[in-house]
């Protein structure tokens, strides 16, 4: 996927996808080279600070895994259709405009390695730039008829309704596990999911491999998502793109650490656990080396490693109506690669 503006071939590899077949890699590449420079042109406003703000997380790169799914989805019709690129411009608009308003929502202070939106202007700002990413989108996704409008419309008020399940959490007597999933699904799941959908739609793929394709999306992205919970925890490096532990530190309720709070695990390394994790956020760095590596040795986040394995094998099951060629397997190695990532 593509790490930095521009430069979609040094990184495409990063993401663990095998493209199998040069001449995949290089239709895929050639969309994303065209993706970043439409996005460059649909942020720019005719206020040259609003250009900059839009601009802000754009140049600051980003995996684009997004319009990468369009890109392959789109292996399964035409590649070269005209419709291919503006339709994972569409898709990555909209993720970039939840990004903004996401920082709002976290407080966040640091985004892909650069200062937030919010932080370095003000909340309100990164609100409005959020929304102006939306209307950006919308306008996009009106050029490509009215189905695409209606999808993008259904997919921002799943990420809504996903964000606002997050912010009020649990209500008396659901289960945090599945509330959990169930925001992944919405907030991460939906957009992945319209993601591949598009890029079968506009491919001009067969209606029943495009819904293989949504399917395979809203799976793999909840694998993806689950396995840098993993990441943020068993990684000793920054594979996740964080610092191990981050989440923890932040009091952010990913899988592992939910599993181990629902245990009844009487062993004195489980009550320990959840003694510090019941605690919320933990910042004090004693309690939180001791969090870490109690949760690594875990039986939570065994569990959870077999979560994201059951994930990324339904994500290939999703797959199996589309013909046996190059761009599937591609699509199947990310089965893999996730499967594999935390093991």
């Amino acid at each position: 996927m593509v790490e930095s503006v521009g430069r979609p071939a040094e990184s495409l590899s990063g993401i663990g996808l095998d493209f199998v077949d040069e001449r995949v890699e290089a239709s895929a590449t050639s969309v994303l080279t065209a993706v970043e420079s439409e996005l460059r042109t649909c942020v720019t406003s005719a206020d040259p600070f609003v250009t900059e703000a839009a601009r802000h997380l754009l140049e600051a790169g980003g995996k684009r895994f997004r319009p990468l799914l369009v890109a392959l989805g789109a292996q399964f019709g035409d590649p070269e259709s005209p419709l291919v690129v503006p339709a994972a411009v569409v898709m990555e608009l909209t993720h970039l405009a939840t990004l903004y308003h996401d920082d709002v929502m976290d407080e966040a202070a640091v985004r892909r390695g650069a200062p937030s939106a919010n932080s370095r202007w003000t909340n309100s700002v990164a609100i409005l730039v959020g929304d102006y990413l939306f209307a950006r989108a919308a306008d996009l996704a009106a050029s490509l008829g009215t189905e695409a409008v209606r999808l993008q419309a259904r997919t921002f008020a799943r990420l809504v309704h996903g964000q606002i399940a997050e912010t009020i959490g649990p209500r008396p007597g659901d289960d945090p596990v599945e509330h959990y999933l169930h925001v992944l699904s919405e907030k991460t799941g939906s957009l992945i999911a319209t993601s591949a959908r598009f890029g079968g739609m506009f491919g001009g793929a067969a209606p029943e491999h495009v819904g293989a394709l949504a399917g395979y999306g809203e799976v793999i992205g909840i694998a993806f998502q689950l396995s840098d919970d993993l990441l943020d925890i068993a990684s000793e490096s920054v594979q996740s793109g964080k610092t191990p532990g981050t989440d923890l530190r932040e009091g952010v309720p990913t899988l592992p650490v939910l599993y181990a709070l629902a245990s009844d695990d009487s062993d004195a390394a489980s009550v320990r656990l959840r003694e510090i994790l019941s605690l919320g956020p933990v910042t004090d760095d004693d309690l939180h080396a001791e969090a870490l590596g109690l949760l690594r040795e875990s039986p939570a986040l065994k569990r959870a490693r077999e979560t994201v394995r059951s994930y990324a094998e339904d994500a290939r099951e999703r797959l199996s109506p589309l013909p046996d060629t190059a761009p599937r397997r591609a699509l199947e190695s990310l089965c893999d690669f996730i499967a594999d990532r935390t093991s």
